[in-house]
């Protein structure tokens, strides 16, 4: 079980990310990380153990970045490390994954990735989905990550972000919990609703 929140607006994302991470860390505390659309680029940070380490990681946020999105985990696929934790990116570090759930042919994905000259960095499932998208991504976010959903096996809720798209933030469910929470010119995602209703109490589940 594991707690994600994403965000996408106006409003500085990092203190919005990391209020909804806190609210969520009963759903897993072996590591937490945060991905933000910065400048262009995709930032990424993450720290094994609880919320404060990464916190602490982060310092003060001079990036000002209005999308990004945070996880806290409970590790199943691979070890509690800062490397196994997500958010989890592609070769070229411009897709970041961030997924409750157990993706069940994760082994059979790998191999044919790894193939095609994908190069892994973690132990975990969801690293898969990253690579997945980027194999499928040929301008918009949204078709790449339909597409390689329909190669997966098993259950998920996703949260992606593209360093090439820094307005949109994709979203999926099958067998894991989302919600959508619908602000005034700014949008919430998260696995609970505990982590948006400081900011709005217009919440739709997905389907």
């Amino acid at each position: 079980m594991c707690g994600i929140v994403g965000y996408v607006g106006s409003r500085k994302a990092l203190p919005v990310l990391l209020d909804g991470l806190k609210r969520l860390e009963y759903r897993g505390y072996d590591s937490a990380g945060v991905a933000l659309v910065a400048d262009g680029r995709l930032v990424v940070k993450k720290a094994a153990g609880k919320i404060t380490a990464l916190e602490a990681q982060l310092g003060r946020d001079p990036l000002g970045a209005t999308t990004g999105m945070a996880h806290t985990r409970w590790a199943t696929h691979g070890a509690p490390t800062s490397l196994n934790a997500h958010p989890h990116t592609d070769c070229a570090g411009d897709i970041a994954v961030v997924h409750n759930g157990i993706i069940e042919n994760h082994a059979a994905l790998r191999q044919m990735l790894r193939a095609k000259g994908h190069r892994f960095t973690s132990e975990t499932d969801t690293e898969v989905l990253a690579h997945l998208i980027e194999q499928f991504y040929q301008g918009s976010l949204e078709e790449a990550v339909a597409s390689a959903l329909q190669e997966v096996e098993g259950t998920y809720g996703i949260l992606v972000l593209c360093a090439k798209e820094p307005n949109t933030l994709v979203a999926a469910r099958s067998g894991s919990p989302l919600l959508l929470g619908l602000g005034n010119g700014e949008n919430f995602v998260a696995s609970d609703p505990s982590a948006v209703l400081a900011y709005t109490r217009s919440v739709v589940y997905l389907d």
